[in-house]
């Protein structure tokens, strides 16, 4: 029996949602950049660190849920802070953009390979789109994801790690939004209307 439409797919989220989401997981990242500056990459490591479980926790207290994305980057982000910080070694934490964004990109595109559009379940929330839009986008953020894991080394292999934390925030932020912005015709060509949730199911 075909389950009624409403139950299909969650309804886009609002813009001002969007603006928080933003705010959540930009913030530990200006904390990062601000202590790291004034103190030293350990201690913008453990900002960061306080920053992401203060803004996991918000975020859950304000839906009741948490993104997976941002929850598995809070993860590691605790995960290799703390090692960085135990041994008192930079490297855990530099790697971790790069451990991350392999792991999303090779999870998505892996998905691809049987057919599954594996961005769907995890950003479904932020609008609707036919199945072929599903495997298109998830297909871009899959090379997108291993694109920024190769800019990250590139970027940490050659450079100050002063320039590094800079870079993580007025080059890869602003970079990740470039390309959220470029998917936006992507997104417009198979957007479905509430009524046609049903046509675009997998």
């Amino acid at each position: 029996m075909t389950e009624p439409k409403t139950t299909q797919q969650q309804a886009p989220a609002s813009a001002g949602t969007g603006l928080a989401r933003l705010v959540l997981e930009a913030g530990p990242l200006v904390v990062f950049f601000v202590l790291n500056a004034r103190f030293g990459l350990m201690y913008g490591t453990a900002g960061w660190m306080a920053a992401t479980a203060i803004a996991l926790t918000v975020s859950w207290l304000r839906e009741r849920r948490v993104p997976i994305l941002p929850l598995v980057s809070g993860v590691f982000v605790l995960g290799f802070g703390g090692l960085a910080l135990a041994f008192d070694d930079e490297l855990f934490i530099k790697i971790k953009p790069t451990v991350v964004n392999t792991l999303f990109g090779v999870i998505l595109l892996g998905g691809l390979a049987f057919g599954r559009p594996l961005l769907k379940p995890l950003v479904g929330w932020a609008f609707l789109l036919d199945h072929a839009g599903w495997l298109k986008i998830t297909r871009n953020w899959g090379l997108f994801f291993l694109l920024l894991a190769i800019i990250n080394e590139v970027v940490w292999r050659n450079y100050s790690t002063d320039f590094w934390v800079g870079f993580k925030l007025f080059g890869i932020m602003p970079l990740t939004l470039v390309f959220s912005m470029s998917q936006v015709p992507l997104i417009q060509r198979h957007s479905l209307a509430a009524g046609d949730i049903a046509d675009g199911q997998d």
